[in-house]
């Protein structure tokens, strides 16, 4: 198998935790500079502030407190404004954001803390803090306020914050409840005592007293042991992977090892926006294809201010044009192929881009924004060739979802495979999903569930069922199965039962391209699940395909994901 590519959170020895509040007032803040201060005890510490307003001061009194020398720009990711007008755009940059200071301050521990207390009521804050914190990989704590609530309406609001939580992709692993009376509290201790997870109880402290940071800390050791907040980071969390989370990954990769990509198809927008960005970022070289002066006037009009970073190469320089006849007569000897016949073939940017691969000029290449997949992929299998013994090229999906991925395929090229093409698309898709950290469980999809349904399309998959196992004995893979049944556990117990990979399929083959093209594109479209792809599989460099209707980040993502096979 490839060796897994690494994205964020891999580092395992880092402990985050984020500290979020329904009401992000009334004693959130005795919690969070708590936890800080708990954990910079015994760890370097670090502090980190999504979205926050640059006007507060708070953020300032956590980093007094913590030990690794970071700046208070180095604590913000975003504003709340930006937060609330365009979260999507905000949760990539405030991973960006959070990945670049923990690598910068090089902590052990990262406290992250929600929202402030805004007079601005945005109904979907919660759901944005948890969002971020399966983003930046966290588990929560939670504060939940105690003033004008009895116990019960506190307990019912910590179990829907706590839901909210979970959908969202991340647990709860800790509860504070704040604002209370010192009379109250042995009473609200005594009514936790039992909660599912650890829950602490904290007086009120009014931050914006001259010594508040004084007495938060005082009610904080004399409520909660440190002890018991270290106890709680150590309990069992699956970390998620959203789709921003293994985007940066990617992005994170693909910089740490920078390879030269080529794209033939500079004079389209979307293309130079998406290299603008890379270029900015110094996350890949890049090789334009086309007329520089031209690119270069066009990124003016569309405010981009990056491309000059990039080599361009013009398909009229002969210093270039030259070797490269001179190479694809000689890979294409055996078909008879002239050097006027190679010259004509090099007209088209798709095959002139390959042949910079096949010189050694660039390391992989992207296209398919404007061309066709078969315009993309048709040079690659002439010059570049299948990887010893791989029998076809193959293309799957990497989608992401809201908390996991997995790989959908083939849904680019092989329109009927036969059986043993269909289980060489399922041995191949395995590693991808192996390479990009996952343990592959393969589902082989027909509309029968182990012999449910009959029929010469079931027969075709049970057969590539049994020559995947006899091909790849170790893998784990069920077939054939339902697509229902391959997803959900609760399905597979009633129409798989016994059978361990079914209900949780991870790598989804299906029958034939319309089946997988179709079904990629409707999930992706429907659920909001990121596809990135797809990645053509059995090359012996890395090209390839976009969807023509690919957008800017759908462009960065491949890109990224291009890179990052090459380094392989």
């Amino acid at each position: 198998m490839p060796k897994p590519i690494q994205c964020i959170g891999d580092n395992v020895s880092l402990t985050t935790v984020t500290i979020i509040s329904p009401e992000a007032a009334n004693g959130r803040n005795v919690a969070a500079l708590g936890v800080v201060r708990a954990l910079a005890s015994t760890q370097k510490t670090g502090v980190f502030r999504p979205a926050v307003c640059k006007k507060e001061t708070f953020t300032q009194t956590l980093l007094d407190t913590v030990n690794v020398g970071e700046t208070i720009e180095q604590a913000r990711g975003v504003c709340p404004k930006r937060a609330r007008h365009d979260k999507n755009g905000s949760r990539a940059d405030i991973v960006a954001a959070y990945e670049t200071t923990v690598a910068a301050i090089d902590a052990e521990a990262m406290v992250i803390v929600g929202t402030d207390h805004s007079c601005v009521n945005d109904p979907e804050t919660f759901a944005f803090n948890a969002d971020v914190a399966a983003d930046l990989q966290s588990p929560v704590f939670l504060a939940v306020c105690t003033i004008n609530r009895t116990p019960e309406q506190v307990r019912e609001t910590i179990k829907a914050c706590t839901a909210t939580v979970e959908e969202h992709g991340s647990a709860v692993l800790g509860v504070f409840v704040t604002g209370a009376d010192e009379e109250q509290i042995p009473d609200l201790k005594a009514f936790f005592a039992d909660a599912d997870v650890p829950t602490w109880v904290l007086p009120k402290v009014d931050f914006e007293e001259d010594d508040a940071a004084e007495r938060a800390a005082e009610a904080f050791d004399r409520n909660v042991p440190a002890s018991e907040v270290h106890a709680a980071l150590e309990a069992p969390f699956k970390a998620p992977v959203t789709p921003y989370a293994f985007q940066y990954g990617l992005l994170g990769k693909a910089k740490a090892a920078r390879k030269t990509i080529v794209l033939p198809e500079g004079a389209e927008d979307r293309i130079i926006a998406a290299a603008d960005y890379l270029l900015e970022r110094d996350i890949v070289d890049l090789i334009i294809v086309g007329d520089k002066e031209a690119i270069l006037a066009r990124g003016e009009e569309l405010g981009l201010n990056s491309l000059g970073k990039a080599k361009f190469q013009a398909m009229d320089d002969e210093t270039v044009l030259a070797p490269m006849v001179a190479k694809l007569c000689e890979l294409r000897a055996k078909k008879g192929m002239t050097e006027e016949q190679a010259r004509k073939q090099l007209t088209d940017a798709s095959y002139f881009g390959t042949m910079l691969v096949v010189l050694g000029k660039a390391d992989g290449l992207v296209s398919g924004s404007v061309n066709s997949t078969a315009n993309t992929v048709r040079p690659a299998l002439q010059v570049i060739k299948t990887k010893p013994g791989a029998s076809l090229v193959s293309g799957s999906f990497l989608m992401c979802f809201k908390d996991h991925i997995a790989v959908f395929a083939d849904c680019a090229i092989n329109l009927n495979p036969n059986a043993e093409q269909l289980a060489d698309i399922a041995i191949q898709s395995a590693e991808t999903a192996a390479a990009f950290g996952l343990e592959p469980k393969v589902g082989m999809l027909s509309y029968s569930t182990l012999g449910s349904g009959k029929g010469p399309d079931v027969d075709l998959v049970e057969e590539a069922t049994d020559l995947v196992r006899q091909k790849a004995p170790d893998l784990q893979v069920v077939g054939s199965v339902q697509f229902d049944a391959a997803w959900s556990p609760t399905v597979a117990a009633t129409k798989a039962k016994g059978n361990d990979v079914a209900g949780h399929v991870n790598v989804f083959v299906f029958p034939d391209l319309c089946a997988g093209n179709i079904a990629y594109k409707a999930v992706q479209r429907s659920s909001g699940a990121v596809a990135i792809g797809p990645v053509l599989q059995g090359l012996n460099k890395p090209v390839n395909d976009l969807s023509r209707g690919a957008t800017v980040q759908d462009i960065i993502n491949t890109v990224a994901l291009t890179a990052v096979e090459a380094q392989r």
